[in-house]
C-alpha cells in the first residue's frame, strides 16, 4: 500500500491523520476497539529498555491492548535511535524526548507523535549534581566544565541549555560548557572521581547517590520547568495509514495504562512491573524498579498539546539546529487515535485487580 508521505503540506497531512483516526474510532465502535479491520496487523515490533518496563508492556500485561500483541526485537539506550528505527520501519513505534522528535520531523521523516509516555514532576525528575565542596554555584560557573549525561541532543542537553540561557549566558558562552556521554550507571563514580564536574542523575541512581551523600543539586528539570510531558511515542505514517484500528487500540491501551499507574498505589505498580520483568526471563535486575515513583506524564491519558513541542522548537531554533518557522508544533502529532475517556471509560478493569473509576488528576503518583 502507498505511503501517506506524498501529502502536499504538513497541515493537510495532520488533517488526514485526524480523519483517519476518527474513522478508526467509528469502525471499531462496539467491536472491542479496532478489531473489526481483519486485514490489519495486530502485532507491533518494538525496542525495550533493560531492567525497565515501558508503558506499552504494562498496557499489554494489564490486558489493555486487547488482541494487539507486542514483539520485542531488542533493547535500546537511546530515544533518538528508537524513533529513527520507527521512521525507517525497523520497529512499529519508538519513543524519545520531544526535541528529538522535532529534529527528526524537520528532516522530513514520515513519523507522527501519538501519545506522551514520560515526563517530569516532583517525583520523576533528573538533577544536575556536583560534589558538595564544588566551587560551582551558578550557571556561569559551568563555563569550561564537563557535564556527564546519557546521550547528547536529547532531554538532558536541552535542560542544560535552557538553564544556561535563562541565566543569561550567550550562545558563545554556552558552547564553552562541555556535555559528555557517560553511561548512567557510571555517572556517580565519574563525578566522585572528578572525571566530570557535573553529573545528571535520575530515579534510583539519583536516590542512591543522595543516600551516600557528598553531592548536591545545582538544579533539576522540575525546578526549571515544573510539571511537563517530555517525550512521545511516534509511529511511522505508513503504519498509521494501513493500520488505523490497530493504532487506536495501541494508543488507547497505553493511555489506560498511564491512568492505571496514576490511580493505583505505588507499591502495586512496582509489584506489577517486577512481575513483568520476571516473566520475560531476560535475567534482568529488578532492584531499580523498587525505586519507581511516577511516569511523570502531565496530561490525562497522555494526550499531546502544542506547548509540549513548541518549547523544543524554540530551543532548537536558538541553537541553529532548525530554521525558525521550519516546523509547526501542531503538525507533529495527533490525538485522533487516543480514545481514552471519550466513551465507556468511566471504569477501567484489568486482570488481577478490581475496577477503578477513571482518574482525573494530572499530577504524578
Amino acid at each position: 500500500m502507498s505511503s501517506i508521505s506524498p501529502l502536499t503540506t504538513a497541515s493537510s497531512r495532520r488533517q488526514f491523520l485526524t480523519l483517519l483516526g476518527l474513522s478508526a474510532v467509528a469502525v471499531s465502535c462496539g467491536t472491542g476497539g479496532g478489531g473489526a479491520a481483519k486485514d490489519q496487523t495486530r502485532t507491533l515490533r518494538y525496542q525495550g529498555w533493560a531492567g525497565a518496563v515501558i508503558l506499552p508492556e504494562l498496557a499489554e500485561d494489564l490486558g489493555f491492548l486487547e488482541d494487539v500483541k507486542l514483539k520485542w526485537v531488542g533493547n535500546t539506550i537511546s530515544g533518538p535511535q528508537d524513533i529513527q528505527s520507527a521512521a525507517t520501519g525497523q520497529v512499529d513505534f519508538g519513543g524519545a524526548f520531544n526535541g528529538a522528535v522535532v529534529k527528526l520531523a524537520a528532516r522530513k521523516a514520515p513519523i507522527t507523535a501519538v501519545i506522551s509516555y514520560y515526563g517530569v514532576d516532583k517525583a520523576a525528575y533528573n538533577g544536575f549534581y556536583v560534589l558538595k565542596d564544588s566551587p560551582i554555584r551558578s550557571a556561569r560557573d559551568l563555563t569550561g566544565k564537563k557535564v556527564g549525561m546519557n546521550t547528547l541532543g536529547a532531554h538532558s542537553e536541552a535542560m542544560l541549555d535552557i538553564y544556561l540561557q535563562r541565566h543569561g549566558l550567550s550562545q558563545a558562552d554556552i558552547k564553552k560548557v562541555e556535555p559528555l556521554v557517560v553511561p548512567p550507571v557510571n555517572t556517580e563514580q565519574s563525578l566522585r572521581q572528578k572525571q566530570i564536574e557535573v553529573g545528571v542523575l535520575g530515579d534510583i541512581l539519583r536516590d542512591k547517590a543522595l543516600q551516600t551523600g557528598g553531592i548536591r543539586p545545582l538544579f533539576t528539570d522540575y525546578q526549571l520547568l515544573g510539571d511537563f510531558s517530555a517525550g512521545t511515542y511516534v509511529v511511522n505514517d505508513r503504519f498509521l495509514k494501513e493500520n488505523p484500528a490497530t493504532a487506536r487500540t495501541f494508543v488507547t491501551g497505553v493511555a489506560r495504562a498511564i491512568e492505571w499507574a496514576r490511580a493505583r498505589p505505588r507499591e502495586e505498580v512496582i509489584h506489577r512491573q517486577i512481575e513483568i520483568v520476571k516473566k520475560r526471563g531476560r535475567n534482568e535486575d529488578t532492584v531499580p524498579l523498587k525505586y519507581w515513583k511516577s511516569f511523570g506524564v502531565a496530561e490525562t491519558g497522555g494526550r499531546i498539546t502544542d506547548k509540549e513541542f513548541q518549547l523544543w522548537i524554540d530551543w532548537l531554533a536558538k541553537r541553529g539546529d532548525i530554521e525558525k518557522g521550519q516546523v509547526k508544533a501542531s503538525d507533529l502529532y495527533t490525538n485522533a487515535f487516543n480514545a481514552y475517556g471519550r466513551k465507556n471509560s468511566q471504569k477501567e478493569s484489568h486482570k488481577g485487580t478490581s475496577s477503578t473509576a477513571e482518574p482525573t488528576s494530572k499530577s504524578g503518583s
